[in-house]
């Protein structure tokens, strides 16, 4: 329940934000609270997801995209995802979730997200830092195709997404079959 409030926070927040460039970096504040916690009193990794959910709605709103998509019929959805974490959140810390969109490959869009908090002098340090690769469906069916999505909101900046990104994005693909996987479990 706290994260469809978390949600609807920051909806509201998100249409009076500072107004984005379709590529520049959406910068979302946030606070750990009790409910983010596990049992090691840090904050539940499955949480960090769920807030990178928020913060790429709330740069799809700020960037003016979403009203794009919103007028088009068109609405995102995670293909994958990967993060990794160099120090734990606790309970009331403030932090900000900084996302960009990094450009596309020929059936897909990835975003970066990292979670900075200030170190000790001030300066930002990033405690997790995670990759979605997304696409966008039509609400009538469909896949939107990236030519459509680039002649929607621009070209991203050249050479954005990183080979190893790529890489990973192809490595965890799902077999493209709709027919019932065999069990590989003993």
């Amino acid at each position: 329940m706290h994260m469809l409030l978390r949600t609807l926070l920051h909806s509201v927040r998100s249409r009076f934000g500072p107004r984005l460039g379709h590529y520049e970096v959406a910068r979302t504040r946030f606070i750990t609270l009790p409910t983010d916690q596990d049992i090691l009193r840090h904050m539940n990794n499955g949480v960090y997801l769920s807030i990178m959910d928020i913060a790429r709605f709330d740069m799809l709103h700020r960037t003016g995209i979403w009203a794009i998509f919103v007028a088009r019929g068109w609405y995102p959805v995670v293909v994958a995802e990967t993060i990794s974490f160099r120090k734990s959140l606790t309970v009331g810390q403030k932090f900000t979730v900084e996302s960009r969109i990094l450009g596309y490959d020929a059936k897909a869009v990835y975003v970066e997200q990292r979670f900075v908090r200030p170190d000790a002098d001030g300066n930002p340090e990033i405690y997790a830092q995670g990759y979605i690769r997304g696409r966008f469906l039509k609400r009538t069916g469909g896949v939107v195709g990236i030519d459509e999505l680039v002649a929607a909101v621009g070209a991203p900046p050249a050479d954005a997404v990183p080979q190893w990104l790529l890489d990973w994005s192809a490595d965890v693909a799902m077999p493209p079959t709709r027919a019932a996987a065999p069990s590989v479990w003993p």
